[in-house]
């Protein structure tokens, strides 16, 4: 009998030059992720980085596209072809100017908005009926130009800080989905903001 497979797809762009960048959100919550497995996203395949944990019942794949941002749904097109995964068991992480700053919000399901990579993956799929978990880097501020505050990375220590919490919410929320389900993860996400309010 094959394990029931979970796909978790963390956005960014690849490289050093992005690395802690605004836009990069779902990348630094998979590195608490992976930690969280004991895994290491070192197996390049499929257009990204993955790597899988297994226990007695599941595949675990964590993934992150290693096509930059514009065309992230090309791997996860992949990924899901390859472990015959349904959009259902499939989670993304990603970054959203829509939400204020260090907010994280899970959803079973919904439209890419505007987030160019979520539109990638929408063009990719038949449909987009699979869970996300939305990071806020909240929206630029006035003046300022959209690809510049989203490939910035965040300087103030406070502002930094709630990221990081951010950031580790939403990665238990990813584990939280895997282990109990959408509903679960959904209430995690809202419980932990509540705490912080």
């Amino acid at each position: 009998m094959s394990k029931e497979v979970f796909l978790i797809v963390a956005l960014g762009n690849p490289g050093e030059k992005y690395a802690h960048t605004r836009h990069n959100a779902g990348f630094d919550t998979m590195d608490l992720l992976a930690k969280h497995y004991g895994a290491v996203l070192n197996r390049n395949t499929h257009k990204g980085l993955i790597a899988e944990v297994t226990d007695a019942e599941r595949r675990i794949v964590l993934c992150e596209p290693q096509t930059f941002m514009n065309a992230s749904g090309e791997c996860v097109r992949a990924l899901l072809d390859w472990y015959g995964c349904e959009p259902d068991h499939l989670l993304v992480i990603y970054d959203d100017i829509d939400l204020p700053l260090g907010y994280v919000r899970v959803r079973r399901n919904g439209g890419p908005g505007t987030h160019n990579g979520m539109r990638s993956i929408a063009e990719n799929l038949p449909d987009t009926a699979f869970p996300r978990i939305r990071v806020g880097t909240g929206d630029r501020p006035e003046g300022w130009d959209l690809v510049d505050w989203v490939l910035g990375r965040v300087r103030d220590p406070e502002e930094k800080k709630a990221m990081d919490k951010a950031f580790q919410l939403a990665a238990d929320c990813a584990a939280d989905w895997v282990e109990n389900g959408i509903d679960s993860a959904i209430r995690k996400a809202a419980c932990g903001m509540k705490k912080d309010e």
